[in-house]
């Protein structure tokens, strides 16, 4: 069975949502992932909450080139969490037919952004939307096991999901046996990319280090040190691939097509020998 792609946010972030599934339907992605929600205060994201004009020229894409739209990004449960803050883009979501919402955890008080990813599982149900946990190591779900065990606590709801970024893994303490451990139901989606590990600059990473990797500089399948093939290996073979390659300055110089294209090109011949 043949992979599914997903053009994510990160790799098409000049792009507004319509403009966004187009260039997926030219470059042989089934589909796309917008960021309708900044991931801090005033970070870059796609407009289309409260815009029905282009809300409606999207849903007009998908029906004109047959894409989808596979995750949203996204709601971050922070220690004053509001679930129904977000449902602006819960609507959104099923306007658009989405699959997944990216969720980040940002609480400390773990008892607490259990009960906030809970009652967050429990308000996307009725939308259609699964709530995929992301482990990231500089956040209060640092790792695999994190992530696994707070979806365990709020009673792994039907709607409960783990996202396993290829960056983020390796930049955790999760193994690939962590990555096993996750039961099949709570797998959605997986991100690829590359970067340098640890072996190769010959320390730890700092926290700066690992956010700016993750939003302005990740490499190709390959071009890193990730253990890409043990990672992807330790997963399902029919998960849905999020093509999560950003890198600002290749971007630049590329163009936002061409830099698209190289990205699912390489990761087709990566995951695809």
């Amino acid at each position: 069975m043949p992979r599914i792609y997903s053009l994510a946010y990160l790799t098409s972030n000049t792009c507004t949502p319509p403009q966004a599934v187009r260039l997926a339907a030219e470059l042989g992605y089934a589909f796309v992932g917008l960021r309708l929600l900044p991931n801090m205060t005033g970070a870059p994201q796609q407009f289309l909450i409260d815009r029905p004009d282009v809300l409606r020229e999207t849903v007009a894409a998908q029906r004109d080139t047959g894409v989808g739209i596979f995750d949203l990004e996204i709601i971050r449960i922070g220690e004053n969490f509001d679930e129904r803050a977000y449902l602006p883009l819960l609507e959104a979501g099923a306007a658009l037919q989405a699959k997944a919402v990216l969720v980040a955890g940002d609480d400390t008080d773990e008892a607490r952004l259990t009960d906030g990813y809970a009652r967050l599982c429990a308000l996307m149900q009725p939308y259609g939307l699964t709530a995929d946990l992301e482990f990231m190591p500089w956040t209060a779900v640092p790792n695999v096991k994190a992530a696994l065990r707070i979806v365990s606590a709020a009673g792994r709801p039907a709607n409960a999901g783990i996202l396993v970024d290829a960056l983020h893994f390796d930049r955790s303490d999760s193994t690939l046996d962590d990555v096993r451990a996750i039961p099949r139901e709570l797998l959605h989606y997986a991100q690829i990319c590359d970067a340098p590990i640890r072996a190769q600059v010959g320390r730890d990473f700092t926290v700066q280090e690992m956010i700016h990797a993750a939003r302005c500089e990740r490499l190709l399948p390959g071009e890193g040190g990730i253990d890409l093939k043990g990672l992807f290996a330790a997963l399902p073979k029919d998960l849905p691939i999020s093509v999560e390659v950003v890198h600002l300055e290749r971007m630049a110089q590329w163009g936002q097509a061409e830099w698209a294209r190289q990205c699912l090109a390489v990761s087709r011949t990566f995951l695809e020998p």
